[in-house]
């Protein structure tokens, strides 16, 4: 692709960046078959393509409109375009330039600015978010449905708490963040307990909340970059005293982010090197699992007492196209005797993607609905996914339960002590 980038961005580190990734594309259009809002609405700025088309013409200073805006919207950055890509198009570092780009250009309403900033200062604040949650669960039968169905049903009875490992040598820290301790407060502790079996202690470090990337994709950059430097000042004193061996994610979203936070932060000086040593150092809980698999399956074929129930599993693009991570779950499931039912099309986003169920909601829930039957169609007992945001995202429209996947490895092992 030839480009012709505007002064005002061409010898910027940023329009460097983007110049040559425009320039790795060959227009041949591959994305548009993996890209969700594509395949909805049949529209070529609704597919990667149209939106590289749209963002180099920004960049080359030709007009930019409500339409662009429109349609750079509707992008999920589920990254699924970057799986199918021959080329190996870095299409979300593009897209994030040209959205900045066209904040900058596009004015947006004052209802749209309103909701857009009360969810940047709310939901990365669990002193805020918390109760909000709460009061909602109070108000949830009088409120309309498009709004009830976002507020999530209380958690129930199950496992939950704070951390309470044994000490071991080994220790890791996990991310609190921001959402899962109020929406699925057991999954951090499941995730303690199972690794408390492995002889790994897990830890939580107070002042590492949000991890930037409810901001970052609320074009908040600065607030974004902000949060990530709290996380990492959080995080470098057990570092420099040599007392965690890595840092385990078990929202995938969160764990895709702080993976990026080397290239997000390469331009700050004081973090750049602290960034990239956190992001090197930084294991989905299903690659930690996954190095400790002899320990592991030696506890669940111990564990196991006949067949376990059948279970559908979305794998969440941050998982699977932001971090490449496959197959790693379902292979922990199935050692544990859970039956994995067949999920078509499971490489297409459940319309969670962060805030977008709420930015977006008409998209969203065709999505979430299409996403639902395919996890449905193998008649399984239960839902599991990787993702805080996924999962509440999918339960609003389930009647299965919908559970993160460590949790059905901590009750395995958990019923053979």
């Amino acid at each position: 692709m030839q480009t012709h980038l505007a002064d005002f961005i061409k010898d910027t580190p940023a329009g460097r960046e983007a110049d040559a990734i425009l320039r790795s594309c060959v227009h041949c259009g591959f994305c548009n078959a993996t890209c969700p809002t594509f395949q909805l609405l049949g529209d070529e700025l609704d597919g990667p393509r149209g939106r590289i088309y749209l963002i180099k013409e920004m960049l080359e200073g030709q007009p930019v409109t409500a339409r662009t805006q429109l349609h750079l919207d509707r992008c999920l950055t589920c990254r699924a375009c970057e799986s199918t890509c021959p080329s190996g198009v870095n299409y979300h570092r593009l897209y994030e330039i040209g959205r900045a780009v066209m904040e900058q250009r596009v004015p947006r309403s004052l209802a749209a600015r309103a909701k857009r900033s009360l969810l940047r200062e709310a939901l990365p604040r669990r002193w805020m978010f918390k109760p909000a949650v709460r009061i909602g669960q109070l108000l949830r039968p009088l409120l309309p449905d498009m709004l009830a169905e976002k507020v999530p049903m209380p958690a129930g009875t199950r496992l939950g708490g704070g951390l309470r490992p044994a000490a071991h040598p080994r220790r890791m820290v996990v991310l609190a963040g921001c959402v899962q301790p109020t929406l699925a407060p057991n999954t951090n502790a499941a995730t303690a307990r199972v690794l408390d079996r492995l002889g790994i202690e897990l830890i939580e470090v107070a002042g590492a909340a949000c991890c930037g990337a409810l901001r970052h994709h609320l074009d908040a950059r600065e607030q974004a970059l902000d949060d990530m430097r709290r996380v990492i000042d959080a995080w470098w004193p057990e570092l420099e005293r040599g007392r965690v061996e890595g840092f385990v994610m078990t929202a995938s979203g969160c764990g895709g982010h702080v993976r990026e936070y080397a290239a997000l932060l390469k331009h700050d000086s004081a973090y750049a090197d602290k960034a990239a040593r956190i992001s090197a150092m930084t294991h989905d809980a299903s690659e930690v699992l996954a190095a400790e698999q002899p320990r592991l399956l030696e506890l669940l074929r111990a564990a196991r007492a006949g067949v376990g129930e059948r279970v559908a599993f979305h794998s969440p693009c941050s998982l699977q196209h932001a971090q490449k991570i496959r197959g790693l779950v379902e292979a922990l499931l199935t050692a544990a005797g859970y039956q994995l039912s067949p999920v078509a099309d499971a490489h297409l986003c459940c319309g969670s993607a962060g805030t977008y169920s709420i930015t977006q909601p008409v998209l969203a829930r065709q999505l979430r609905d299409q996403k639902l039957a395919a996890l449905d169609a193998g008649s399984p007992a239960l839902l599991v996914t990787a993702n805080v945001g996924c999962q509440m995202h999918l339960q609003s429209g389930s009647q299965l339960p919908v559970r993160h996947w460590i949790e059905l490895i901590d009750e395995r092992l958990r019923a053979a002590s």
